[in-house]
């Protein structure tokens, strides 16, 4: 006759005991998130709430905010000659330095992909004022755009007059986006990284198939790049918007008035601050902030959306 196995034990009660390896492992993995969520609560979530109240009252951070419903949004819409200016300014410099940005850090990046000697110390070069920035950088190429600064002398060698950069409307936003392209070097290595993930039967089958290297580019490097390209281009957008460093160094450098000259560099961030911290309309700023908030939350879901008709994902 077989014997009967035997029951698993359990507690004295006849249950199972509460803290099991299961619940052991995932009360642990809780304790190390715990630091996280506090931050997330205390430093995110929580002053995103109370700017959005902010943003229907009268405040001025030294008393109370009065509530006033949507008088901060309408005064804003209707009669904030200001806002229009720095929407302007703002997606001038995000439409025209987004491109930019990446078309020569994805030519820097096909450059270095070359097996050639010295590639690394060039890799070293290009990559180095990604975490030499600060505002140290912006006096120095506030130097070399200045007038009389190493750009303008350097045209000057072929009879070009060279322009007034920063101290000209017309200059002003694309010296910016000169000074912009020293930090290329980030976008550079996400290239790199995308092209070393190429698969180098692909070129192979394309040449023997007799496809030129610009057919290559563009029917295998291209597609395969769509991920980082997308994701360069969202990010560099998203910071884009938040320009205020170098708009409000170079602006109050040549003028006292941030945004200078002639509004030209008057970003979007640099009217929160003035409103926030020179004016003292904390709650007129909050309201700016949530409309900046909700452009770039729908400009990257339109991103997002676009991103299955050209993405391609391997596998």
């Amino acid at each position: 006759m077989a014997e009967v196995a035997a029951a698993p034990t359990t507690s004295a009660a006849g249950k199972r005991p509460w803290v099991t390896p299961q619940r052991r492992e995932a009360l642990i993995g809780y304790l190390f998130l715990l630091p996280w969520v506090i931050g997330f609560l205390g430093l995110t979530l929580g002053p995103m709430l109370f700017s959005l109240y902010a943003s229907f009252t009268q405040y001025n951070i030294v008393s109370a905010p009065i509530w006033t419903g949507f008088y901060n949004y309408h005064l804003i819409f209707q009669t904030d000659n200001d806002f229009k200016i720095a929407l302007f300014n703002t997606f001038w410099y995000v439409i025209v330095r987004t491109p930019v940005h990446i078309i020569i850090a994805l030519i820097l990046a096909l450059l270095l992909n070359l097996k050639l000697a010295g590639t690394n110390f060039f890799r070293t070069i290009f990559y180095s004022p990604t975490v030499l920035g600060g505002v140290s950088a912006i006096f120095l190429w506030i130097w070399i755009l200045n007038p009389q600064g190493l750009i303008n002398r350097a045209l000057g060698i072929f009879h070009i007059p060279g322009p007034n950069w920063f101290y000209d409307p017309t200059w002003s936003k694309p010296g910016l986006i000169v000074m912009s392209l020293w930090q290329v070097g980030g976008a550079m290595v996400i290239f790199l990284a995308g092209l070393n993930a190429v698969p180098r039967t692909l070129y192979e089958s394309a040449e023997i198939d007799g496809a030129s290297v610009w057919v290559r580019f563009w029917r295998v490097t291209v597609p395969l790049l769509s991920p980082s390209i997308f994701f360069l281009v969202v990010t560099n957008i998203i910071g884009g918007f938040q320009v205020f460093n170098q708009a409000y160094v170079v602006s109050t450098t040549a003028s006292s008035n941030p945004g200078d000259p002639a509004k030209s560099l008057l970003f979007y961030e640099i009217l929160v601050y003035t409103h926030a911290f020179k004016n003292l309309e904390m709650g007129y700023a909050t309201a700016l902030s949530w409309i900046l908030f909700v452009i770039i939350m729908a400009i990257t879901a339109v991103q997002l959306w676009l991103s299955k008709r050209w993405v391609y994902y391997e596998g």
